[in-house]
């Protein structure tokens, strides 16, 4: 009986699959991303925020997503607290900006708010066709440089120098060494197509910290820490300020991005586009992540978005959101070890940002090298992220580089009416309210 009704619900005869290989696929998607449940407190806590209640805001934001997505959506695609986004959160709104990691929340939700409202009224499309490729590229390989350099600072290997802003740190400490061993494993070992590279570099380094006495164990598993902390904690009157307007847009901009394109080069991946390339229930996909994205909001973590990490999933042969419902429940499963989590030390995840930099910087291979119309603004966009320490200025620096260059070079054919505004409205905000 049991067996039917899941059957019915995902439609696994449909997809040709079965209850096994859905299983095996969520494990295996699960061992591919689980190193947010390590990395996501250690950035956010930064912040001031509990560490214990942002370990288990990060697990229940992911099982929420990837409930909504399998249940809902019926999609093979998980949901976690976003990588670079959470950094954004920290380095940038926070630490940077001044803001209070409550305001940082209200603007998580205010963006999750509105990408739920672009996606019932079916505006995204329109937004997504609207943005220039050369923009995404140049935003989505800045923001891998931003974690690049949020690693190497975090682990000592660049430190600031008065005559050159940055230099060379120490490669003899240990945070340093740990740090690159856990980036050449996790790499080597991704290549070898090892399941769960990025988990394992993680928790080897840790090992190898405790027993060279350079890190302490605090036990395997406990009784989840209390979220009171954060639950509920976020301040939407805090994000009404006129400057947290492009941290929303940030959020939102980024969010929508990356989820469409995960969605569609996961869905490609699984055979799950249509005959005419297009993917079905997108509206229902794209509102399980801004629902996500709120809901984690209330309990206190960054942008939630759909994993690439999904990837794995699909190769392992699942297809419907039985593998997203099996995701979800091993995030819950890992609520109760919250005390391994908080002996994970911030070297043995700066290895594995430095990896996740490496592919998001990979999109730069597609950007047209030959036009410098396209070229410059990708440039502009990628390098404003890391040394400004903010994803929002380098979209703006890359809106407002790409119309600019455009212009001068007489290719008005190649603007539209939603980059020309966009970039008034980003030069206006450098000219009047900086």
């Amino acid at each position: 009986m049991l067996k039917r009704l899941i059957d019915n619900h995902f439609k696994l005869a449909e997809h040709r699959t079965d209850v096994k290989t859905e299983v095996i696929a969520g494990i295996t998607t699960f061992l591919t991303m689980a190193y947010i449940i390590f990395v996501n407190p250690s950035i956010l806590s930064q912040t001031g925020m509990d560490y214990g209640a942002v370990f288990v805001a990060t697990c229940l934001a992911a099982a929420v997503g990837c409930l909504i997505m399998g249940l809902w959506a019926n999609y093979p695609i998980a949901q976690a607290p976003g990588m670079g986004l959470n950094a954004f959160f920290t380095y940038g709104v926070v630490l940077g900006m001044g803001y209070t990691w409550e305001a940082a929340l209200g603007a998580v939700f205010f963006s999750g708010f509105i990408f739920f409202l672009l996606s019932v009224f079916r505006i995204r499309e329109w937004i997504i066709n609207s943005i220039p490729l050369s923009l995404r590229l140049g935003i989505a390989a800045g923001i891998g440089l931003f974690l690049a350099m949020i690693a190497l600072k975090n682990a000592g290997i660049v430190v600031a120098n008065e005559a050159t802003f940055v230099s060379l740190g120490d490669l003899t400490e240990p945070s340093a060494l740990y740090a690159l061993l856990g980036f050449f494993a996790i790499t080597a070992m991704a290549y070898l197509r090892v399941t769960g590279a990025v988990m394992i570099g993680i928790l080897g380094v840790t090992a190898l910290a405790m027993v060279l006495g350079h890190n302490e164990f605090g036990g395997l598993m406990s009784m989840p820490p209390s979220i009171a902390p954060t639950l509920m904690a976020l301040d939407l009157a805090g994000a009404f300020d006129v400057a947290m307007l492009s941290v929303i847009f940030a959020f939102l901009f980024v969010d929508l991005f990356d989820t469409s394109g995960t969605l569609v080069g996961v869905a490609h991946k699984g055979g799950l586009l249509d005959e005419n390339g297009k993917l079905p229930r997108i509206g229902r996909a794209m509102m399980a992540d801004s629902g996500a994205s709120m809901a984690g909001a209330v309990l206190g973590t960054s942008t939630t978005t759909s994993y690439v990490e999904s990837t794995a999933g699909i190769v392992s042969g699942g297809r419907t959101g039985l593998t997203a419902v099996v995701v979800a429940g091993l995030f819950l499963i890992s609520l109760f070890f919250s005390p391994l989590a908080g002996s994970i030390p911030s070297y043995a995840t700066a290895g594995a940002l430095l990896y996740v930099a490496v592919l998001m910087a990979g999109s730069l291979s597609h950007a047209d090298w030959d036009d410098p119309t396209e070229a410059a603004p990708v440039l502009i966009a990628a390098l404003a992220m890391p040394l400004t320490f903010s994803i929002a200025e380098g979209i703006a620096l890359g809106f407002i580089s790409f119309a600019a260059i455009k212009a001068l070079s007489g290719r008005f054919k190649d603007l539209n009416p939603a980059v020309i505004v966009l970039a008034l409205l980003f030069a206006a905000k450098f000219l009047f309210l900086s």
